[in-house]
């Protein structure tokens, strides 16, 4: 499992550790993976828009496929929809 956003290592380093997480995070500054995988996006709020990471996930197969993409997923809710397409 990786995470991957827009953020520095330095950035990564400590989220990872307040948040006690499990895997990886790659660092994308340059948004190279974000728009191969089509995550780097138009966004709105408060009447402005801008450009920001769609959160998603891709599960890629042992042959290197992807396999399912969730898009726009919610935080809280979204480790068990993750499992059950692991499952």
């Amino acid at each position: 499992m990786l995470g991957v956003s827009p953020d520095s290592p330095k950035k990564h380093v400590k989220f990872r550790e307040k948040y006690h997480l499990p895997f990886a995070l790659l660092s994308d500054q340059e948004h190279t993976v974000a728009e191969a995988y089509g995550t780097w996006v138009e966004k709105r709020m408060y009447g402005k828009t801008y450009m920001g990471m769609e959160r998603s996930t891709f599960v890629i197969d042992a042959d290197g496929d992807v396999a399912k993409i969730m898009r726009k997923v919610k935080p809280a809710e979204h480790a068990a929809d993750v499992l059950a397409a692991l499952a």
